[in-house]
C-alpha cells in the first residue's frame, strides 16, 4: 500500500504521478476485475464483523476533480456491502444554517457510528479546495483549516474511527473524454453541468490546492492515498486493496 500512500512530511507533486498508471496490477484488466471482485467479498465479510462487534467504524473520504470517478467508486467498490451499515454523504454548498456555524459543524454529525461505514463523496476538504480556488474566504482562513481538519480527524481516530482518504487522480485529457461521454450517452447526460467547464478552466489552481491540502493533512493515523484513476478498473482494484 506504500506505493499510493502519501507519508507525513512528503511534499506531494501530482505532476510526478501518472494518472494512467496500472503499476502492480494483477495482470490485465480482466484479471484485475476478478481480483477486485474477490476483494469486494472480503470487504463484505469484514463489514459483517464490524457491524457485529460495534467497537469501531470506518470513514472513507473521496475527493477528485469533476468527473474523477467518485460516484463510480461508491458503486463498484461498495456494491457488495449491506446498506444497513453503510451511509454515503455528498456535501454540497452549505445552506444558511450551516454557514452560521463553523465549517466542520455539518460534517461531524455525518461521521459513522460504531459498527458502521461512512463514505464522504466530497467532504470537509471542499472548505480548503473550492473555498480557496474561488476565494470564498481569505488565505489566512483556509490555511488555518488544515490544522482544524487534522485535529478533527485525530478526534475521530482516537474514538475508534479508521479514517482513509482517497484522491482520485485523473488527467485533464481523461476528464475531457468523460465529459464528452456524458453528453453522448442519453443515460448519463444528466450528469453534465455547464459549470463543470468553468471549473475545468481552473484546473491548475485545483491541482495546487489538492497538493497543498493533501500534503498538510496526511497523517499516520489518517493517511491520504493518491490513486491513478484514468483506468476505472485499476482505481477500483487499488481502493479495494487498500480497504481490505
Amino acid at each position: 500500500m506504500d506505493r499510493w500512500r502519501v507519508d507525513p512530511g512528503t511534499k506531494l507533486d501530482l505532476d510526478k504521478i501518472d494518472p494512467g498508471s496500472t503499476a502492480r496490477a494483477p495482470g490485465n484488466k480482466a484479471k484485475a476485475e476478478k481480483a477486485t471482485s474477490e476483494l469486494q467479498d472480503q470487504i463484505a465479510t469484514l463489514q459483517e464483523r464490524l457491524w457485529a462487534e460495534r467497537q469501531q467504524s470506518l470513514l472513507v473520504v473521496l475527493q477528485a476533480i469533476d468527473a474523477g470517478g467518485k460516484d463510480g467508486t461508491v458503486k463498484h467498490v461498495f456494491g457488495h456491502v449491506n446498506p444497513q451499515g453503510c451511509e454515503v454523504t455528498s456535501f454540497k454548498a452549505p445552506n444558511e444554517d450551516e454557514l452560521a456555524h463553523d465549517f466542520l459543524w455539518r460534517v461531524h454529525s455525518r461521521t459513522p457510528a460504531a459498527g458502521h461505514i461512512g463514505i464522504f463523496n466530497r467532504s470537509h476538504y471542499e472548505d480548503v479546495l473550492i473555498a480557496r480556488v474561488h476565494e470564498v474566504v481569505p488565505k489566512a482562513v483556509w490555511r488555518r483549516r488544515y490544522t482544524d481538519i487534522k485535529a478533527f480527524e485525530r478526534t475521530l481516530s482516537t474514538a475508534g474511527t479508521t479514517v482513509v482518504k482517497f484522491f482520485l487522480h485523473i488527467s485533464k485529457d481523461e476528464q475531457a473524454r468523460r465529459f464528452r461521454a456524458r453528453l453522448d450517452d442519453p443515460t448519463k447526460c444528466w450528469k453534465f453541468n455547464v459549470d463543470d467547464l468553468k471549473e475545468r478552466a481552473l484546473w491548475d489552481d485545483y491541482q495546487r490546492a489538492f497538493e497543498d491540502a493533501i500534503t498538510a493533512t496526511t497523517t499516520k493515523e489518517c493517511p491520504w492515498y493518491v490513486v491513478p484513476a484514468d483506468h476505472k478498473w485499476y482505481r477500483n482494484w487499488v481502493i479495494s486493496s487498500v480497504l481490505v
